[in-house]
């Protein structure tokens, strides 16, 4: 019997993670018995049998000015994943998205075990920002899986192999029960319902919660019959049920664990959300969104100085669609007013999110091409194996 081949995979943050775990199924489904796995990830890789030794959600780190901060834990972290992957010999290692943690993880590797394939899952946003991004890691890896079908072509320019996969995200399986969902918390069925996603990440959490707060209590006292229902992520749970025990501006909110996510979108006539991966699942199911995002001041004054962020658009769907489809407020214009005024502004025209909706709809399904994105994840990193 031949050797089990080694597949060492790395997550930082809680949406690679779930990358992560998809991807270690796929490859179970393909290659069953013939692979081991180990790796850094959160607990959805831990459900998939790979155990981290130390919490991912301290590496979940968003802008110039923080990831100085953090720079010698960050620094410090790598060395540890290095040196595990290094023992554990594996004969080929997938890092997830995370640019600035992977980067450096992939060149410490390619330096002191050339031999050990390094694939790329996700690659940094260079329609976005930095286009020399793209060199950089060609120079540091063996083989680029992208979720976006129109980045491809800065990344091959480099001589960096490169497949188009597709984004896991727009095929996860969210339809839910509104309809249960409000019988469950004794929302009236003519009620309108307004879903708060305050964030992921504690830096989120942190920097968009006054925002947020201060629109949906602007929102209240204009509506007194809108429900607001907060799902809240897993890594910020506990300090954001510890915010908003005290908080009158969310009093009468239905404050609910992730496990009922699909079922408050699926009750919900439309969301506030902070940007992210939460806005992308709110598309695929066609609710009409808005959103705003927050970084540290420092970082927004370098980015503007020097020009950093070249889009239009921070949100996906809406670079997808070369539109705004999904309303943005970004930094100085992401205040409790400007939010509300936007939130209120749909919620009074149900023509309005009619058509929003099904354009959201219609840009996913463009986004998500054929699908079995984990799949064709998993059939390049056994190719890459085997070449």
């Amino acid at each position: 019997m031949s050797e089990r081949r080694r597949i060492f995979v790395v997550a930082a943050e809680r949406s690679g993670d779930s990358l992560g775990a998809e991807l270690i199924r796929e490859l179970k489904a393909r290659a069953g018995d013939s692979l081991k796995f180990a790796g850094l990830g959160g607990a959805a890789m831990a459900h998939e049998g790979v155990e981290s030794a130390f919490d991912i959600s301290e590496l979940s780190i968003l802008g110039f000015v923080e990831g100085i901060k953090a720079y010698r834990r960050v620094v410090k972290r790598v060395d540890e994943v290095v040196e595990q992957a290094l023992a554990w010999e594996p004969d080929a290692v997938v890092l997830i998205d995370s640019w600035g943690f992977m980067l450096r993880v992939a060149q410490r590797l390619r330096d002191q075990a050339p031999h050990i394939k390094r694939i790329k899952y996700v690659g940094p946003q260079v329609f976005a920002t930095r286009p020399g991004r793209a060199k950089t890691l060609a120079e540091a890896v063996d083989h680029l899986l992208t979720i976006h079908s129109f980045d491809s072509h800065y990344f091959e320019a480099e001589g960096l192999p490169t497949t188009f996969v597709g984004n896991p995200t727009l095929e996860r399986p969210l339809a839910g029960d509104g309809p249960g969902f409000r019988a469950r918390h004794a929302i009236p069925g003519d009620a309108p319902v307004l879903a708060v996603l305050i964030g992921s990440r504690p830096s989120e959490l942190k920097r968009m919660y006054a925002c947020l707060a201060d629109a949906t209590a602007r929102l209240q006292a204009e509506r007194p019959d809108l429900r607001l229902v907060l799902p809240l992520a897993g890594p910020i749970a506990e300090d954001a049920r510890a915010r908003l025990a005290g908080d009158a501006r969310f009093a009468g909110a239905i404050v609910v664990e992730e496990s009922e996510k699909a079922d408050a979108f699926a009750a919900a006539d439309m969301a506030l959300a902070c940007s992210g991966t939460v806005t992308m699942e709110l598309a695929t199911l066609g609710v009409p969104t808005v959103t705003g995002y927050r970084v540290g001041w420092m970082t927004w004054a370098i980015a503007r100085a020097f020009n950093i962020v070249k889009l239009r658009f921070i949100s996906l769907v809406n670079i997808a669609a070369d539109e705004m489809i999904i309303s943005e407020f970004v930094q100085t214009r992401c205040t409790g007013a400007n939010l509300s005024a936007e939130v209120g502004r749909l919620l009074d025209s149900p023509e309005d999110r009619a058509e929003i909706s099904a354009r959201l709809k219609e840009t996913t399904a463009m986004m998500r091409g054929e699908g079995g994105a984990s799949g064709k994840a998993a059939e390049t990193v056994l190719s890459v194996l085997d070449s």
